[in-house]
């Protein structure tokens, strides 16, 4: 982030979130995108439900309106580059996290899963391929969201993802998902800890080098 940027609520989350995610990923390795995934389902179907009625059925259109709502009320910038009944493809300009999502692109999984989440529980199936990313050098996003199984088609598969029961909470994990994140997450400090402990000793050596140097100099 330059310097010169106006520090903000939300510059300051989206460096927070982005840092965080990039130590996550460090820690566990690919199967940090399986959270980002399962995150954006349950993320996505949470904040469908400050727009409409995230039990109902809609059509295209409206299934449209939210997404784009949903991108642009948290900062991003994406409008519709094509509808059909087949396919919806997105162009996005901004991204929420701002630049910095450079530091930490596997984030990208996060409009996956909201958009291919949203679509599964209403049209039962999507399939969301990210073409273009800004992540990693591209000068916009674009993302190509099948409502129809095309074999010939790449990307992210969502297949009849449940709606969570009436006064449900979508964020309310499985009891071994929370086990397994916490476990992840306990590795996440560990090497916090053990770089920190790195560090430590790495100025300790510069700081021993340091009083020899002065002592031969002498």
């Amino acid at each position: 982030m330059s310097q010169n940027q106006t520090l903000t609520a939300q510059t300051f989350l989206s460096k927070l979130l982005t840092q965080y995610a990039t130590l996550h990923e460090k820690a566990i390795g690919d199967r940090a995108e399986e959270y980002i995934k399962q995150l954006g389902i349950r993320t996505g179907e949470w904040m469908e439900g400050h727009y409409v009625d995230a039990k109902s059925t809609r059509s295209v259109d409206q299934y449209v309106n939210v997404i784009l709502a949903i991108k642009n009320d948290i900062g991003g910038h994406f409008e519709i580059e094509e509808v059909t009944p087949e396919r919806i493809v997105v162009k996005g300009t901004q991204c929420p996290f701002g630049n910095m999502v450079k530091d930490a692109p596997h984030l990208c999984q996060m409009t996956s899963s909201v958009m291919g989440g949203i679509a599964s529980r209403h049209f039962g199936y999507s399939k969301v391929k990210l073409d273009k990313r800004i992540a990693v050098g591209d000068d916009h996003c674009r993302v190509v969201i099948h409502l129809n199984q095309n074999e010939e088609s790449e990307g992210e598969e969502y297949h009849n993802l449940p709606v969570t029961p009436e006064n449900g909470d979508p964020f309310q994990w499985e009891e071994e998902t929370i086990k397994m994140l916490g476990e992840e997450l306990r590795k996440s400090d560990e090497m916090i800890t053990d770089l920190v402990s790195e560090i430590e000793d790495l100025r300790s050596q510069i700081r021993m080098q340091e009083r020899k140097s002065k002592r031969d100099f002498r």
